[in-house]
């Protein structure tokens, strides 16, 4: 077993009595097929002699007994299938989840999202069918095989030899050819549709920068290109798929006529009655209903092998920012929290984001962080909320170095507000509970009050429970980021990052929006990183990042508030 099926079945963790549950009845399901075709040619051949009545009802009784019991186990066997594959794919989500939560953002930017999601719901719905099509059926063949070769060899040795061999090729090799078919063409098929989902939501995002500027022809023509990759692969699946089943026929017809030969000639050497030829001719026929599907489950194990490592690519890393094992008790108010000598560079990055920075921030004290883009401001923002370590240097609060806090303690301490936080296409209540889920909405309210937003909320006619749409759309510039205050101002923590927090406002509702945030404040120390004038009068200093701040410490003015 690969390292790869192996790390997938671990993030599954199946329940083992449940599989074997469903093993069991899937052999009983082929076992009362192969019974059901055995003796109703037995019955048929007997009948055919005109015997007594009488000396065919145990055979009658039989064919019955396996005609309606095989629907019914076919059921339970569904059943309990798809109850281990629903759960092992529920356990998957969250195992997957659990995973990729600490990597956001630092260590997920170099995806782009169309590719995540794709990842997160077509790969990972693809998992389920790790159990349903590549360890149950491997595993109901071999003990149903088994079984159908035994009765046969009781009744003529040769005809169970016959059998086994055709078993064997039919359950080998001819899935193994399948799977060799398909798998080229099922990995290329899980990152051709992660192309093609990523470039429909880049469509579906800048839709109408596209219109604007006229280049909607110019990315429909690519979202072709990319659909034309893909039916040419699914077509290549579909050969393989195609070449599979011919050669399965050609295998299970070539065994049938080969138990009816040995069958045929054994009668006529008086070894086996002429009644058991068409019982043993169809039990072969029904044997191969064990088989049949491990081509199938070996075309689409290649497909989930695929959608599972790009699963892993994801997950197997782990994340880089990690709790200690001993952790430091959680700083206590008032503390000082600084950056000194910091170098600090993404994953997959050849260039530092940030190199040579020292910052201090005192309790109660207001600091701007001024500098063009590109020069570093958002990266200290992550470097503050630990989303990302320094590769030299350190972050402190109360002089520890962060890495010596759980991640939880610090966040818990440091909230942000900026242009890069999100809106969920929810309700204005949830959106701002979010820093503090079990706030009640006389919280909410205090926050949207001290955000100087509250009086509108209240003025519309579901107040707290007005959607803002996707990503806030519903909402003025200034009144999402005024929500994004609130939110941030409900988390009560001692230290407030502003990050941009008057992108895309214009001057008078920029200046109105700083007014309001330092008023609102109080005695928080609070990091204001912006490109822009307002606010850098309410601020007790000014520290500049200079373009690519490599080494560069930065040039710091007071201000008096």
């Amino acid at each position: 077993m690969s390292g790869t099926v192996r790390s997938l079945l671990a993030l599954g963790e199946a329940p083992r009595a449940r599989l074997g549950v469903g093993v069991l009845l899937g052999a009983l399901t082929v076992l009362f097929g192969v019974g059901l075709m055995a003796t109703a040619g037995y019955l048929i051949s007997r009948a055919a002699e005109q015997p007594a009545v009488l000396s065919l009802m145990v055979a009658i009784v039989a064919v019955r007994f396996f005609g309606l019991g095989r629907p019914i186990i076919r059921y339970l066997e569904r059943l309990a299938s798809h109850d281990v594959a629903l759960r092992v794919l529920g356990r998957v989500r969250v195992s997957f989840y659990r995973r990729i939560e600490p990597l956001a953002p630092a260590q997920l930017d170099g995806y782009r999202k169309g590719d995540l999601l794709s990842r997160m719901v077509a790969d990972v719905d693809a998992l389920q069918n790790l159990y349903l099509r590549g360890v149950e059926p491997p595993l109901v063949a071999l003990l149903a095989g088994a079984v159908a070769v035994g009765a046969a060899a009781a009744f003529l040795p040769a005809a169970g030899l016959v059998l086994a061999g055709g078993l064997l090729v039919g359950g080998m090799a001819v899935p193994a050819l399948s799977g060799s078919l398909r798998a080229r063409a099922g990995r290329r098929q899980a990152a051709a549709r992660g192309e093609l989902s990523a470039e429909l939501v880049e469509l579906l995002r800048g839709a109408p920068e596209l219109v604007a500027f006229s280049g909607e022809a110019a990315r429909l023509e690519r979202i072709r290109a990319a659909d034309s990759r893909l039916v040419k692969l699914a077509q290549r699946d579909a050969l393989a798929t195609g070449v599979g089943d011919g050669l399965g026929l050609a295998v299970t017809g070539f065994t049938v006529a080969g138990v009816l030969a040995v069958a045929v000639n054994a009668s006529a050497e008086g070894r086996l009655d002429r009644v058991l030829i068409a019982m043993l001719a169809l039990l072969a026929l029904a044997s191969f209903e064990a088989v049949t599907p491990l081509a199938d489950a070996a075309r689409e194990f290649a497909a989930t092998r695929a959608a599972g490592q790009r699963v892993l690519e994801l997950t197997a890393g782990g994340a880089a920012v990690r709790d200690p094992d001993q952790p430091a008790p959680a700083p206590c108010w008032p503390f000082t929290v600084a950056l000194e000598g910091v170098r600090a560079r993404y994953p997959n990055q050849p260039r530092p984001a940030l190199a040579g920075i020292s910052l201090s921030l005192r309790p109660g004290e207001r600091v701007a962080l001024v500098g063009p883009s590109g020069a570093g401001k958002t990266t200290i923002t992550n470097l503050l909320l630990r989303f990302l370590d320094p590769a030299a240097g350190r972050v402190t609060i109360a002089g520890r170095d962060l890495r010596e806090y759980r991640q939880a303690d610090v966040r818990r301490v440091i909230s942000v507000a900026g242009q890069e936080s999100h809106l969920f296409s929810a309700s204005i209540g949830d959106n701002v509970r979010l820093s503090r889920p079990e706030a009640n909405d006389r919280d909410v309210e205090a926050a949207l009050h001290r955000a100087r937003i509250w009086d509108w909320v209240q003025a519309l006619p579901n107040g707290l429970d007005t959607l803002v749409g996707e990503e806030g759309r519903e909402l003025s510039g200034g009144q999402r980021q005024r929500i994004i205050l609130a939110r941030a101002l409900l988390a009560d923590a001692p230290v407030l990052i502003l990050d941009e927090p008057t992108a895309h406002l214009d001057p008078s509702t920029a200046s109105a929006l700083m007014r309001d945030v330092f008023s609102a404040a109080g005695g928080r120390t609070v990091l204001l990183i912006t490109h822009r004038r307002e606010g850098l009068d309410l601020v007790d200093r000014v520290q500049t990042l200079p373009p690519g701040s490599a080494g560069i410490p930065g040039h710091t003015a007071r201000r008096r508030r």
